[in-house]
């Protein structure tokens, strides 16, 4: 349980360059966003703890072709939090909402790993005409089903428990921790060893909001009513292919539009352990524009 609840405390994003000049400057409490490249917009966002960094590699490869928005979220990797122990989730979904508007996106494609795929998801049901089409990375719609969950009641202890303890850990037992997380995240120690550098810069109370509220979200109700196209792109992450596979097939179970890719020799961090496949599966995702 240990191992996979590990893997819910994800924390990790990546890159970017200047804000074009001529879009007007977006200001929130909750989100930043750097704009690289010309083409077609994708909006990437990071996961828990992480820093717009972790789409490097995808951001180098794109550029040429798309127009990148790379969000950073507040209180993770350094990016100061101002919001104390509120809600983490929703607000950021209505910024990115605001967003698309604001800069005047038609239709974005969105790519999201881990909690920001949830973030994804939750934008596409509650903004159905805002985005085009949506690329989860190692996301589920129930994150608690991981550690075998099957309702937000059965999950909510765990969720309290992991809350508490990452708002409780003195500075030393913390940072011992995310290294051992982060072993169980990605396969290479340098990318262990980035994943726990934006984890100790993150903001402890962002984070353990960010981690309930994850741990507690449900998006499989509305899942029927998604009519954009999906990609779920997941990781094996070291277990037997037909049951990873069975696992999400059943968890995003109802939406008409998936795809599923899995990725084998992968953990949690599927464009750091596995750059050219999760390229590809990108590149994929975005030609079917």
């Amino acid at each position: 349980m240990r191992a996979v609840l590990g893997i819910l405390m994800v924390w990790l994003g990546l890159l970017a360059g200047p804000v074009a000049a001529d879009e007007p400057p977006f200001q929130s409490s909750r989100l930043s966003v750097q704009v690289v490249g010309n083409g077609p917009d994708v909006i990437l966002i990071p996961g828990l703890a992480s820093a717009r960094e972790v789409w490097s590699g995808v951001a180098e490869a794109l550029q040429g072709r798309y127009r990148l928005h790379l969000v950073q979220l507040a209180g993770f990797a350094g990016e100061p939090w101002a919001n104390g122990n509120g809600p983490f989730l929703q607000p950021v979904v209505e910024e990115l909402a605001h967003y698309i508007k604001a800069q005047h996106l038609d239709h974005p494609a969105i790519i999201g790993h881990s909690m920001g795929g949830l973030c994804a998801l939750m934008l596409a049901q509650a903004y159905p005409d805002d985005a085009g089409r949506v690329m989860t990375v190692d996301t589920l719609p129930f994150y608690s089903a991981l550690f075998g969950a099957h309702t937000v009641e059965d999950a909510r202890p765990a969720a309290e428990r992991a809350a508490q303890e990452m708002l409780s850990l003195d500075a030393a037992t913390f940072q011992q921790r995310q290294l051992m997380v982060a072993q169980r995240l990605a396969l290479a120690p340098a990318t262990q060893a980035r994943i726990v550098q934006w984890a100790l810069a993150s903001d402890r109370q962002a984070l353990a909001a960010a981690l309930k509220e994850t741990m507690l979200t449900d998006l499989r109700p509305g899942l029927s009513a998604m009519h954009l196209p999906v990609t779920a792109l997941y990781a094996d992450a070291g277990r037997p292919a037909d049951e990873v596979d069975a696992l999400w097939a059943s968890q995003y179970q109802g939406l008409v539009g998936l795809k599923r890719v899995r990725v084998a020799n992968s953990y949690h961090f599927i464009m750091a352990d596995q750059p050219k496949a999760f390229l590809d599966a990108a590149e994929a995702f975005l030609a079917a524009q």
